[in-house]
Order: C-alpha cells, then sequence, then structure tokens
C-alpha cells in the first residue's frame, strides 16, 4: 500500500479537483493525505457564523468534514494567507502563499512527505489550472518540496483536459444550456487546463463521482461550490467524473486508467 499526499492551495480545492481519485485510493487501502497551503481567509461570510467562529475555522471544519467522506487520514496546513485573486488587495499582504520564500514554504511541506514517507505528491500543473496566483505558487512549492524529501516521491500534477471542456462548451451551446469557455482566459490570462496531448491520465471515477460531489458539498459555505451544486445532479458526472493528471517524465499519451495500478502500467513500485 502506498502513502498518498495530495496539495492543495485552498479549502474546496480538492472538491473539484482531485476527491475522486482520494476515494478510490483511501477504499483501497492506501494511506491518503491532503495538505492545504492557505486558510481561505478571503472566501464568502457564510450567514451563520456562530459567535466567535471565524471563516478560517468555518472553512477548516469544512475541510476535515469532507475529508471523512474521502476517507483521508490526515489534514495538514502550511500555514499560509490566502492571497486572493489575481488584482486583490490580498496580493501585496504579508504572509500570503503567492508572496511566500519558495525555498521555505517547498521546506514545510518537504517535512510533511518525510513525515509520511510519502511514495507519491500530487501538485498542480504549471499555471494551476487556472492562473489563480496561490496555484501557481502551489506548482512550484510542490515540485521543489518532492527534490527535498528525504526519499524523492512519484510526482503527478492534476489539471483539467483543455479540449475535453471544449467539447463540452459545444455540447451546453446546442442543448441552450450556459457552459464555460476554457478559452476565454484564466486568471494569468492563459485558457484553462491543459491539451489532452500533454496529459497521462485520464481516471475515470464511475459511482465515486457522486461520493466526489458529498465531499465538494462540505465547502457549500462558498458561493462557486453553491454554483457548482446547483447544477443538475445528472450533469454533475459530465463535468466532474473523470480526473486528468500529467506525470512529468512519463512518455507522451494519456492512458484512461488508474494512476496506481502499477503492474497494469508497467510503473516501478
Amino acid at each position: 500500500m502506498s502513502t498518498i499526499v495530495f496539495v492543495h492551495a485552498h479549502p474546496d480545492d480538492e472538491g473539484t479537483g482531485t476527491a475522486g481519485s482520494m476515494i478510490r485510493a483511501s477504499r483501497e487501502g492506501h494511506r491518503v493525505v491532503v495538505v492545504y497551503c492557505t486558510d481561505g481567509d478571503p472566501g464568502d461570510v457564510p450567514d451563520d457564523l456562530a459567535p466567535g467562529e471565524t471563516v478560517v475555522s468555518r472553512r477548516r471544519g469544512e475541510a476535515e468534514a469532507s475529508a471523512a467522506i474521502t476517507g483521508t487520514a490526515r489534514v495538514a496546513w502550511l500555514g499560509y494567507g490566502d492571497s486572493g485573486m489575481t488584482g486583490w488587495a490580498q496580493n501585496e499582504t504579508d504572509g500570503v502563499f503567492s508572496r511566500a520564500d519558495l525555498g521555505e514554504a517547498a521546506r514545510r511541506l518537504a517535512d510533511i512527505l518525510d513525515e509520511e514517507n510519502a511514495d507519491v505528491v500530487v501538485g498542480y500543473d504549471w499555471h494551476g489550472g487556472y492562473g489563480h496566483p496561490d496555484h501557481i505558487m502551489l506548482h512550484h512549492t510542490t515540485r521543489a518540496a518532492a527534490d527535498l524529501a528525504a526519499r524523492t516521491p512519484r510526482y503527478l500534477e492534476v489539471t483539467m483536459n483543455r479540449d475535453l471542456m471544449r467539447q463540452l462548451f459545444t455540447l451546453a451551446k446546442e442543448m441552450g444550456m450556459e457552459g464555460f469557455d476554457p478559452d476565454l482566459r484564466g486568471d494569468d490570462g492563459n485558457p484553462v487546463g491543459t491539451p489532452e496531448a500533454e496529459l497521462h491520465w485520464a481516471v475515470d471515477l464511475g459511482d465515486d463521482v457522486m461520493t466526489k460531489r458529498e465531499a465538494l458539498a462540505c465547502h457549500a459555505s462558498q458561493s462557486d461550490v453553491k454554483q457548482l451544486l446547483a447544477m443538475p445532479v445528472e450533469m454533475f458526472p459530465v463535468g466532474f467524473g473523470t480526473e486528468h493528471y500529467m506525470e512529468p517524465g512519463r512518455p507522451a499519451g494519456m492512458i484512461r486508467g488508474w494512476w496506481l495500478d502499477e503492474a497494469e502500467h508497467g510503473i516501478l513500485p
């Protein structure tokens, strides 16, 4: 059995990104750890905050609730503030993740990899899917931490299949529905996601996709999550039923399969 460390920028990012893989890995007996780089402080303020409760404490609680659904054994926090979207005032605030010293951030994450003796670490693609400053910093931090770890883990990057997103956008328009055009550009001005030709793994979630939706629903204090949960339930598997990954150094070509099936795909243990 393996220990897999999934690194995410904010509480709720796992719900749309890697929750399906986390669910499958934990069900198969692997140890799943999630690391959040930031506290999510600039998130929406819930109307039902209890006296003394903060946005940060609410989002930490939501992260723990999501972990209970995904089977995650440990929730860890790097301890940085949330930078907010590009151009927000938080971008210039001391202590936010995007302004952190890369060496220090990578060391914090590497310490967790060492504590867990991690076999696999999962970060983000080069622009974090859509260019959020914290997502980009996560990419650099995770790559650097993998190199710093006492035992170098296998390294993967979660991303979005840009070609599939285009297909879904076209389908939505044909059905008279609103969709998301990945070519409208992300937070950094680049198209969203990664071309399919650059992907290595497409993990079909099967029935786990609805458990993934339950994990996402734990973060319902956030308006963007509420919007996703508002889509017809039967549409959720269409948009979120496959998780896509890159594995730097692996030969080109996307495998539709499970990246922990070592024997089937010729991966050395």
